[in-house]
C-alpha cells in the first residue's frame, strides 16, 4: 500500500471528477472508487475497500457516500472524509439543482433516455471488473469462494436490506466458525482520535440561520428542513430506493410540501444523473427555500449518517487487528465481493435487450482489462455511444 500522505486537494478533485460520472448505483460508485483508490493508486487495499463496504451496509445513509467518507478518514481523517464526500455529491448536487431551477420555471424534464442507455451496460462491466480485482486477491480457498457464490445467489434472488443484512452477519459467524484458528493473536493497531466528529452536527446546523439572513430566507424553514431530512437519514438503510417510501409519506402526505406529481418528478430526476437517488432531497429543498433550502436539505441527509460512517470506521481500525475480528472479516470480504458481483446481473437486466448493449459491455471490458483505461473516460464514451447508436 503505497503510504504516502495524500493532500487534500488531490483527495477533493479526485472525487470530484469521480462524481462526475458516477450513473449506475452504488455499487458502480465503489467499484469506481476501487479502480481509482485501490488499482491505480494504491492508496489503500482490497481488504481495506471491502471492510469499509461492509461496515457502510449495516450503518444507515447512503453506502456508496458512506464508504467515500471511510476511505477519505482512512487516509486523511475526517477533513479527508470531508474532502471526498463534497467532492462526490458536488457534481450530481449542482446537477440536481440546475434540473431543479429548469422544472419549476418551465415544467419540463430535459429528455436524456438515449444517453443513459449507453451507461447501463457499462456499469455492468465496471462492477464486474471490480469483482474480479477485488476477488482474484481474497477469495484464496474454497471456503471464500462457496461464501461469495451463496451470498451472490441471495442477492440475485431477493436484493434487500434485510438480506443484505443476513448475509454480513451470517459469512461473519461463518468466517469466525472457519478461520478463527489459522489468525495469531496481534496487539491492537494504534488509531487515530476521533477528533470533534460530535460538533460536526452543530457547526452544520449553526450556519442555517445566519444563511437565512443573507438570502432573505425563513430561518425557522431552513432548520426545519435539515431536522426533518437529518431525522430521516438515521433511517436509511439498504440504500435510496427503500428511502423512496418513507420521503414520501414525509414530504408529500404530512408536511405537503410537494405534490404526488413533483414527487414522482424529483426522484425521476435524480434516477438520470450521477449520485445517489437521496439527492432528489435538493429537489425539495429549491422548491421551499430556494438555494439555501437545497443546500440545507442535502446537509440533512448526509452529515448524520456521515458522522455514524466516521465514529464506526474509527471503532474499526481499533479492533480489526484482534485475532476474532480477523477471522470475522475473513469471511464477510467473500461475501461483500458476491454482493457486489451479483450487481452485475442486476444492473445487465436493466440495459436495452439490443446487439449495442452487448456490443458497449464488452467494449467497456477490453477498455478496462486490456488497455487500463480510466473509467471517467469509458462511462462519457458509453453515453455518447448510447446517444447515437441506440
Amino acid at each position: 500500500m503505497n503510504t504516502e500522505r495524500v493532500s487534500l486537494w488531490t483527495l477533493f478533485t479526485l472525487f470530484l471528477r469521480i462524481g462526475s460520472t458516477a450513473f449506475g448505483g452504488f455499487m458502480a460508485l465503489i467499484a469506481v472508487v476501487e479502480n481509482h483508490v485501490v488499482e491505480r493508486r494504491k492508496w489503500l487495499t482490497h481488504e481495506d475497500m471491502l471492510d469499509g463496504v461492509s461496515l457502510a451496509t449495516v450503518l444507515p445513509g447512503p453506502i456508496a457516500v458512506n464508504v467515500i467518507a471511510y476511505v477519505g478518514h482512512r487516509l486523511r481523517g475526517i477533513p479527508g472524509a470531508l474532502a471526498c464526500a463534497v467532492g462526490v455529491i458536488l457534481p450530481a448536487f449542482l446537477l440536481m439543482l440546475a434540473l431543479s431551477a429548469a422544472y419549476f420555471a418551465w415544467g419540463q424534464i430535459p429528455a436524456v433516455g438515449k444517453l443513459f442507455m449507453g451507461f447501463i451496460p457499462t456499469v455492468a462491466a465496471i462492477i464486474l471488473v471490480a469483482a474480479w480485482n477485488m476477488g482474484r486477491k481474497t477469495i484464496k480457498g474454497i471456503p471464500e469462494a462457496l461464501i461469495a457464490g451463496i451470498a451472490a445467489a441471495l442477492m440475485v434472488w431477493q436484493g434487500s436490506f434485510a438480506v443484505s443484512l443476513a448475509i454480513i452477519v451470517i459469512s461473519g459467524t461463518a468466517g469466525w466458525l472457519i478461520f478463527r484458528e489459522k489468525n495469531v493473536p496481534a496487539g491492537s493497531k494504534p488509531a487515530g482520535e476521533l477528533k470533534n466528529s460530535g460538533k460536526l452536527l452543530s457547526v452544520a446546523v449553526a450556519p442555517v440561520a445566519f444563511a437565512g439572513s443573507f438570502l432573505s430566507v425563513n430561518s425557522a424553514m431552513l432548520v426545519k428542513l435539515f431536522m426533518t431530512f437529518a431525522g430521516m437519514s438515521v433511517f436509511l438503510f439498504g440504500g435510496g430506493y427503500v428511502f423512496i417510501p418513507l420521503m414520501q409519506n414525509t414530504v408529500v402526505q404530512s408536511t405537503g410540501w410537494l405534490t404526488p406529481q413533483e414527487f414522482v418528478d424529483a426522484i425521476a430526476m435524480s434516477q438520470i444523473m450521477p449520485g445517489p437517488i437521496v439527492l432528489s432531497t435538493v429537489f425539495i429543498g429549491y422548491k421551499i427555500a430556494g438555494l439555501a433550502g437545497a443546500v440545507v436539505a442535502t446537509l440533512g441527509i448526509f452529515l448524520p449518517p456521515g458522522i455514524l460512517m466516521i465514529a464506526g470506521t474509527h471503532v474499526l481500525n481499533r479492533i480489526k487487528q484482534s485475532a476474532l475480528i480477523k477471522a470475522v472479516l475473513r469471511g464477510v470480504r467473500p461475501a461483500i465481493i458476491g454482493m457486489i458481483a451479483s450487481a452485475v446481473i442486476t444492473v445487465a437486466m436493466s440495459a436495452q435487450h439490443h446487439w449495442v448493449s452487448l456490443l458497449i459491455f464488452a467494449a467497456a471490458l477490453l477498455a478496462q482489462l486490456r488497455f487500463k483505461l480510466d473509467v471517467v473516460w469509458v462511462i462519457p464514451t458509453a453515453g455518447l455511444a448510447g446517444l447515437l447508436m441506440y
